[in-house]
């Protein structure tokens, strides 16, 4: 079984036209056990499925973990995110208490950081953990006023002038990556970046459904003009347009 394929704007890439969103592999909201993380990627393979989206903030690395474990030698497009470091926890962790939404995730706090350094960092800590020599597409990840409220000036500014594009654009000139954009789950910080740099792609996660179309009012036509593709992430709003409300 194979879906049909599409090429991925100016990337270069082909991607199957549904792709695999892997936040439940970090054990998101409840633990999930190897064994049905292993097998829940085979089935997806099995499937058809040819792309691949990790982070890693999904179980702080376990999610990478997981993906590049299950998929190497695998000839599938992988995308991940830069935007948050892992630091160690210092102390001792209640593994009753979800963290961030996940449950018994690795032993480690994320921290946002989108500046070069941490740019550069995240992706060489992303390609050991998923066990690859590059990236296909990385995503700037949650950056926007809806996560950062105030703060999301201070966060801009590490991107642009702290550096952050200009690791991005570095690493997609040198061939690590075949290209950048935007994860996130809001339209705005979309046409705030793209302001600033050429993005090939956005993630745009639970903001066009069947309940929402208002990207078609400004960032899809945006997105038409400057040659950046779309992946809608969540179109069934994480279910409740396919199952409703559980």
């Amino acid at each position: 079984m194979s879906f049909p394929y599409r090429k991925l704007g100016r990337t270069g890439l082909d991607v199957t036209e549904l792709g695999f969103g892997t936040a439940p592999l970090g054990n998101l909201f409840r633990p999930l056990a190897d064994d049905t993380a292993r097998a829940t990627l085979a089935a997806a393979e099995a499937a058809g499925f040819g792309y691949y989206d990790t982070a890693p903030f999904y179980g702080f690395g376990l999610s990478e973990i997981r993906l590049g474990a299950a998929l190497r030698g695998r000839d599938v497009i992988v995308s991940t995110k830069v935007g948050r470091l892992l630091r160690p926890v210092a102390g001792p962790v209640d593994e009753d208490v979800l963290r961030h939404g996940y449950a018994t995730p690795m032993p480690f706090d994320p921290v946002f950081d989108y500046s070069y350094d941490a740019v550069m960092r995240s992706f060489e800590e992303s390609l050991q953990r998923l066990g690859l020599s590059r990236i296909d597409i990385l995503y700037i990840h949650d950056i926007g006023r809806l996560t950062h409220g105030a703060a999301n000036a201070a966060r801009m500014d590490e991107l642009t002038e702290g550096g952050g594009l200009r690791a991005l654009e570095e690493l997609r000139a040198s061939g690590a990556i075949a290209g950048f954009g935007m994860g996130v789950n809001e339209v705005p910080a979309c046409l705030d970046v793209m302001a600033h740099a050429r993005l090939d792609v956005i993630l745009l996660a639970g903001r066009y459904t069947l309940l929402e179309q208002t990207p078609l009012d400004d960032l899809f036509p945006a997105c038409e003009r400057a040659g950046t593709a779309i992946v809608v992430g969540g179109p069934y709003n994480s279910g409740i347009l396919a199952v409703g409300t559980q």
